[in-house]
């Protein structure tokens, strides 16, 4: 059976055998003994996207009391759940996005504390996904962005929808009625200031 460790955009962790790009984590929120998560579902406001393989390194998951290991498709939907490159094993990656970020959000020398603090503050609602209004058209969000209408999600790249899924992405018509933002605003600066986010193949056709 697999583990309770795929994240979805609204940030949910679910359990799949589908694979994904990424791992990440928030910090410790499962039991070792058991491999099944706690029933919070973040330990810290340092929510991170990592590599799936770095130096060699490869940890059981799951497996002790050290961090819990997430997984996401690609680095969008990592995004939409609230998440942002670890400073550790892809720095380059999170200084383009701190950068993309300061220029986005008209900032300057931010640390990852600060971006976390403020993450935090727009990812969640009383622990539960927080939801925003979209700033601009569907059409004219920048690649990577994610809306969510009724219980699916939607990524957004070069004006078209696709679809979401734990598996990878479907192309949707472009007719939403009432989407709501799920990339939260200070990311979806980050990516309209030019930061280009890993996407799963599927949404490359």
């Amino acid at each position: 059976m697999p583990l309770q460790n795929r994240v979805t955009p609204t940030g949910d962790i679910i359990a799949t055998p589908h694979r994904g790009l990424f791992t990440g984590n928030r910090g410790i929120i499962h039991d070792p003994a058991t491999k099944t998560l706690l029933n919070k579902r973040w330990s810290s406001p340092a929510w991170i996207t990592c590599l799936c393989e770095f130096r060699g390194w490869r940890r059981p998951v799951m497996a002790r009391r050290s961090w819990t290991e997430l997984f996401f498709l690609d680095e969008a939907t990592a995004f939409a759940a609230g998440h942002r490159p670890c400073f550790f094993c892809r720095r380059d990656d999170a200084n383009r996005f701190r950068a993309a970020w300061e220029a986005g959000n008209g900032v300057s020398k931010v640390s990852a504390k600060a971006m976390d603090a403020q993450l935090h503050l727009e990812r969640l609602d009383h622990g539960r996904k927080r939801l925003h209004a979209l700033p601009m058209p569907v059409a004219e969000l920048p690649d990577g962005a994610m809306v969510q209408q009724g219980e699916e999600s939607f990524l957004v790249t070069k004006a078209r929808l696709w679809r979401w899924s734990a598996a990878g992405y479907a192309r949707a018509g472009n007719d939403l009625e009432s989407p709501m933002l799920l990339t939260p605003p200070s990311t979806l600066r980050a990516l309209g200031a030019g930061y280009q986010p890993a996407l799963h193949p599927t949404a490359l056709d």
